[in-house]
């Protein structure tokens, strides 16, 4: 007889705006209060949601993403993080059928690639019985993807729930719960996604969550729906690979900064030690081969790292003298002469590129992303709210495309062995771009 000990599953909704990333941290850490080992997962690209994912359930949450990388590689990826964990829990992105072209790249496709069933949260705000043929639809749409249960959001009364649980039946789907329309206990929302803040205790809404969760959400049930034999394994999980060089990496992590797949990270150490650093609060940058620069909100700290006037020198220097550096997005930003902030405020940044950044009157610039450079295919993505002038710097000869094929003006600029652009790269399945990359001469 098999033996089933393992939960895995995919909290999903019919679109965005649902509360599926607070009721995710909830379960993160009502499931982390019952003494299991949880590990969460996120669909797509996105930095923000994991890094609150990481808080709730005390295991670093990692990116799962069919776009930006191939299925063999999102497979290894989650069978190396779900191993051992007691559950595996996801978050998809957006509606459970979005992908970057009807479907690819959805959280659908990720339910289906690893065969794990979907729990939908569904808003339940001014609706009753019209959840049946919505519940029916994503139940019967694609039979491939397996909608296990419901949990209904912003249920105003227990009788509202009863209404609920009768369309549920004649759907055809369980339903596990439900949690009430409560503003307190909700986390607010930023410009590029969950809010991130000093100002909010993050950890007092978390355990509020949780604790607040169990009242009204079955628990057990949702675990024993979502069970897996323990010998349903996925492809072996990636091992760790030789060293193929040993150069010195420096990469810069603060609160600033802190925009990095660790896939990603895993890949770069293949070719040397890594060593973190903080604009922020460190004097200089570090002895290094390489500069990696990621993406963050040096917005929100830009007069600190203005006023840290000996590490934005010292990495002035590194790049002028031909250090080699990767600066993606508010890396890009930081190596600019100047960041001004949505009040006007200016303040000098490292002064590397010839360029200027602003906040004021900026507008949004999201999507999938695919680079050709040097006959080498890497995607990526772009999100960001800044606007760039660019004093026509130089540029590689880069073709930039969107998901489905259209040419966009992402720009990869270049000053001596330094590589600046908007867009966020994965390259965690691509070792020939780290080959190039670090072979710029």
């Amino acid at each position: 007889m098999q033996s089933f000990t393992r939960s895995h599953f995919l909290i999903s909704a019919p679109s965005s705006n649902s509360g599926k990333t607070t009721l995710t941290l909830a379960l993160l850490r009502a499931l982390k209060n019952r003494g299991l080992s949880v590990q969460p997962f996120k669909c797509g690209p996105d930095y923000i949601d994991p890094i609150h994912h990481t808080s709730a359930a005390g295991s670093q949450s990692i990116n799962l993403d069919t776009f930006m990388a191939s299925e063999n590689h999102v497979r290894r990826v989650y069978a190396k993080y779900s191993d051992g964990a007691d559950v595996s829990v996801t978050e998809g992105v957006m509606g459970l059928f979005d992908g970057a072209d009807k479907m690819s790249g959805s959280s659908a496709e990720i339910a289906h690639l690893m065969d794990i069933p979907v729990i939908l949260v569904v808003n339940a705000r001014s609706m009753a019985y019209s959840a049946a043929p919505l519940l029916f639809g994503f139940k019967n749409f694609d039979k491939r993807v397996n909608v296990a249960g419901v949990i209904f959001n912003f249920v105003s009364t227990p009788s509202h729930y009863r209404f609920l649980k009768e369309a549920c039946v004649d759907a055809g789907v369980e339903s596990l719960g439900y949690f009430p329309q409560n503003n307190t206990l909700s986390i607010p929302s930023r410009h590029l996604g969950l809010h991130i803040s000093a100002e909010t205790n993050y950890e007092q809404i978390i355990g509020d969550l949780a604790e607040a969760l169990p009242k009204t959400v079955d628990l057990n049930r949702l675990l024993e729906i979502t069970q897996r034999p323990d010998e349903d394994n996925y492809p072996g999980p990636v091992h760790a690979l030789p060293k193929i060089s040993n150069l010195k990496i420096s990469i810069a992590r603060d609160e600033a900064f802190s925009f990095i797949y660790k896939q990603n990270i895993e890949m770069l150490g293949r070719f040397g030690e890594i060593r973190w650093f903080s604009p922020l609060h460190d004097a200089v940058l570090p002895e290094t081969d390489f500069l990696y620069l990621p993406g963050g909100y040096p917005e929100l700290f830009a007069e600190k790292l203005s006023e840290n006037t000996s590490m934005r020198a010292s990495i002035n220097d590194y790049c002028k003298r031909g250090g080699r550096a990767l600066a993606e997005c508010g890396g890009m930003m930081y190596l600019a002469k100047n960041l001004t902030d949505q009040s006007g405020d200016i303040f000098p940044m490292a002064g590397v590129l010839d360029c200027a950044t602003s906040m004021q009157r900026a507008k949004m610039t999201l999507g999938y992303r695919i680079a050709d450079w040097n006959n080498i295919r890497i995607k990526g993505h772009e999100f960001h709210y800044s606007n760039f002038l660019d004093n026509d710097m130089p540029c590689e000869a880069i073709n930039v495309t969107n998901a489905k094929g259209v040419e966009t003006d992402t720009k990869f600029y270049r000053f001596q062995n330094t590589v600046a652009s908007y867009m966020h790269l994965y390259w965690a399945d691509n070792e020939s771009f780290i080959e190039n990359l670090l072979a710029i001469n």
